[in-house]
C-alpha cells in the first residue's frame, strides 16, 4: 500500500428536505431556489453517482445510505433510512432536518448495484481513542445483529428470490449465501488497510479478531490514508463505515427475502427495518 494525498473532490453546497424537495444548489445554476425551506439543522450527505444512478450516504449516521435511479429518488428514501438507523442505535431523529450535499463524486462504477469506491473527506482525519472505541463498538454490534437476523431465518437454504447477476457475479439469494458473502469481506476490508486477516469463525468472531490485530499496529489511530486494491483510497475510518454500509445492504436484502418467504412473524428485525 502507498500513502497518498488525494485532491479534494467536488464539494457543492446543496440543501434539500428529506422528501427530496430542492432547496438550494450552489454550483449547478439550478433555477429553483426556495430559501424558505432552510432550517437551522442540516443532515450532511455525500453523493456518489454514475450519471443519474445514485448512492447517497449520511455523514453523521455512519453506514446509513439510500440508492435510487436519481438523486431525488435516493433523497426520498432517506427519512425512512435514518429513522430505522436511529431506532437501531436507540437514538432520536428529527424529521425536520434538511439534506445538505457536502461532497459529490462522479463515478464510472456500477452504482446501481452498489459498487462504490468513494472516500469521504471526513474519513481522512485522525481518530481519538474514544471515537475509535465508539465506532468499533458499532461495527461489532452490526456484526452481532446481522448474525442474529441470519440465525432467525428458519431455512437458510430456501428463498423466494429469483436468480440475478451483478458486477461481482450471482446475487446472493438465500440467507446462507447472503451471510457468507457479508462475512467474507472481512479479510478484504482489513487487508486494504494492511491488516492480514482471514474469515474464520462467525461474522462477529472474525471481525473482532481483525480489530485485535489492528490494535497491535503502531499509530493505527493516525488513520493513514492509503492506496489499496485497484487504486481505491482507504483509511481506518472508511473501513469501519464500509463494514456498517455493507452489513446494511445485505441485512436489508436478507430481511426482505425472509419476510416474503417465511412471514414477518418468524423473522427477527434487529436493524429495525420497515419493509
Amino acid at each position: 500500500m502507498l500513502p497518498i494525498r488525494a485532491d479534494m473532490e467536488s464539494a457543492p453546497t446543496s440543501v434539500w428536505d428529506l422528501h427530496g424537495v430542492f432547496v438550494k444548489k450552489g454550483e449547478t445554476g439550478s433555477q429553483r431556489i426556495n430559501r424558505s425551506h432552510l432550517g437551522d439543522r442540516n443532515m450532511k450527505c455525500i453523493w456518489e453517482h454514475n450519471g443519474n444512478d445514485t448512492l447517497l450516504y449520511s455523514e453523521d449516521c455512519i453506514g446509513a445510505y439510500t440508492r435510487g435511479e436519481s438523486l431525488e429518488v435516493a433523497m426520498g428514501k432517506m427519512q425512512a433510512e435514518i429513522l430505522a438507523y436511529t431506532l437501531w442505535r436507540n437514538q432520536s431523529f428529527s424529521q425536520d432536518e434538511k439534506i445538505e450535499i457536502i461532497q459529490e463524486k462522479c463515478s464510472d462504477l456500477q452504482i446501481a448495484d452498489a459498487d462504490s469506491d468513494i472516500i469521504f473527506e471526513s474519513e481522512k482525519l485522525p481518530l481519538s481513542k474514544d471515537e475509535y472505541d465508539e465506532l468499533k463498538s458499532l461495527v461489532l454490534k452490526s456484526a452481532k445483529d446481522f448474525y442474529d437476523l441470519f440465525q432467525s431465518v428458519p431455512d437458510k437454504e430456501k428463498s423466494c428470490n429469483l436468480p440475478r447477476k451483478t458486477f461481482y457475479g450471482d446475487v446472493p439469494r438465500t440467507a446462507q449465501e447472503m451471510y457468507e458473502h457479508t462475512k467474507n469481506v472481512n479479510s478484504y476490508y482489513f487487508g486494504e488497510i494492511g491488516i492480514d486477516m482471514d474469515n474464520a469463525g462467525t461474522i462477529l468472531e472474525c471481525r473482532a479478531k481483525g480489530f485485535e490485530y489492528l490494535e497491535q499496529t503502531k499509530g493505527y489511530l493516525d488513520n493513514a490514508v492509503v492506496e489499496g486494491s485497484y487504486g481505491e483510497t482507504w483509511s481506518l475510518r472508511k473501513m469501519m463505515r464500509r463494514f456498517l454500509w455493507h452489513d446494511r445492504i445485505h441485512a436489508k436484502a436478507m430481511y426482505k427475502m425472509a419476510v416474503k418467504t417465511f412471514g414477518p412473524e418468524n423473522i427477527d428485525n434487529p436493524f429495525k427495518f420497515s419493509i
